[in-house]
């Protein structure tokens, strides 16, 4: 074919091969593959040679161009990727602390638009100072000078990652709290029947500074108690009301409690409400250390191991002016008693550390169910309660003491002039009378400054 000639120089032709290839197939007959399949195979197959340029076939009088492919032409360039097509990016700080990366939440906030978008939004930088600083609460050096406002933020960030329940951290961060804020922290601590919390977090329970109200009742401490002990110290002088309920103590705790109050005038000298009742071990002798308390205005021993209960009750009348009650006084009522501060949670944490601690395993109960098939009895140690040595307290008889001074400082003002002749003749009047006409104006002087003031306009 004119112009189609193949060049010379492809491997696997031969000279005048490309005519004779030529009338080969205008003549109709098929090409010889087993010579012209080699040199293709060859050409294109072959990594080591060089380029020949274009191979051209005839077939049926046409010509074809076979190794098109292999030509000098440059590759299509694709776009640019920085990275690969699955490549994500995670946002974490900290990657070798798993729990605190578990619990905190990520830099940014992400929200769904109403056309169910994604959309992204970074925190602000007191938000991410106020994490970073949290997770690392327990290198701070001093807390003393820093606004309360934001002290409290960083608080409830920590206690939010739960870096208080922590053994050794979060003690040396729960110090710089109360140092720098005492009662903020906590002013009001209630461990009513949670001796396995005082055993387990003693030390954060004497780091508490400031409190005005301390309840212990029912958990058989003792008298050498080491958080007894730490009752006298300065830190606690600031407590008003102490509950010492069932806790297994005798004339040698008290003793011991009341020593700074008789001989350094230090210690529990701020104490207004005293409640030691069902502590059978405490005798006649044990109360006279109770004398000490000047300041007392509530006073509880029912329970108690007294002999001569008369001459005690007349001793406390004489000496301290606490007058016998008859009735329960709200005073020593436990529901009124709770935990307030910032570390509410903190001592909640506490709690329900101690009891996942102490949960009963299969194999216990298992054994347990062996014994009773065999009518054996297993010995449970379940958790104390104040329900049967209130019971002995009820039928042995009430010995609570009150100031009557606190009782009638809740009238009016100009009451008190006009009803002076009758505080004279109430003096004269039996105590049991006094006291029935006490608890009676009680109930019914529930009266506002501003309701006396709109009754003595009549």
């Amino acid at each position: 074919a004119p112009g189609a000639a193949p060049p010379a120089s492809a491997p696997g032709w031969e000279a005048g091969a490309p005519s004779r290839g030529a009338a080969d197939g205008a003549s109709g007959r098929p090409l010889p593959g087993q010579n012209w399949m080699k040199g293709m195979s060859y050409c294109l197959h072959s990594e080591s040679h060089l380029d020949t340029g274009p191979i051209y076939v005839r077939e049926n009088g046409k010509l074809h161009v076979v190794n098109q492919g292999i030509q000098n032409v440059t590759p299509k360039t694709r776009p640019f990727r920085l990275f690969s097509r699955g490549f994500s990016v995670e946002l974490c700080m900290n990657r070798e602390d798993n729990r605190a990366r578990r619990q905190r939440t990520d830099h940014f906030i992400f929200t769904y638009t109403k056309e169910g978008n994604l959309r992204y939004s970074a925190k602000s930088l007191f938000s991410l100072v106020l994490s970073y600083i949290s997770d690392n609460v327990d290198h701070i050096d001093s807390l003393i000078g820093f606004p309360e406002q934001i002290a409290e933020k960083l608080f409830s960030a920590a206690e939010a990652r739960q870096k208080f329940t922590e053994p050794v951290t979060g003690l040396r961060a729960l110090q710089k709290f109360t140092e720098a804020y005492g009662s903020l922290v906590l002013c009001s601590l209630c461990l009513r029947n949670r001796y396995l919390v005082i055993s387990a977090k003693l030390e954060e329970i004497k780091s508490f500074r400031e409190l005005t109200c301390l309840d212990l009742s029912c958990c058989k401490l003792g008298d050498e108690h080491e958080l007894l002990e730490h009752l006298t110290k300065e830190a606690l002088s600031s407590v008003k009301r102490l509950l010492l309920k069932d806790n297994s103590l005798s004339d040698a705790g008290l003793r011991r409690m009341t020593a700074p109050v008789r001989v350094l005038k230090k210690g529990l000298e701020n104490l207004l409400v005293l409640d030691l009742s069902c502590n059978p071990k405490i005798t006649d002798v044990g109360i006279r250390y109770l004398l000490s308390f000047k300041k007392l205005n509530c006073l509880d021993i029912s329970g108690t191991g007294l002999k001569d209960v008369n001459a005690v009750i007349k001793r406390i009348q004489t000496q301290i002016g606490l007058v016998h009650s008859k009735v329960p006084l709200k005073e020593f009522d436990h529901s009124n008693c709770k935990t307030e501060g910032w570390a509410e949670q903190t001592i909640l944490q506490w709690e329900q550390a101690v009891m996942e601690a102490i949960k009963p395993q299969d194999n216990l109960r298992s054994r347990t169910a062996a014994l009773h098939f065999y009518g054996k009895t297993h010995k449970i140690k379940e958790v104390v309660k104040c329900k049967l040595v209130e019971a002995e307290t009820n039928a042995s008889g009430n010995l609570q003491f009150y100031k009557e001074k606190v009782q009638n400082c809740h009238l009016p003002l100009k009451k008190e002039v006009a009803g002076s002749h009758e505080l004279k003749n109430n003096k004269k009047r039996p105590l049991a009378e006094q006291e029935r006409e006490r608890t009676s104006k009680q109930k019914h002087l529930c009266l506002t400054v501003e309701d006396w003031d709109l009754l003595n306009t009549y």
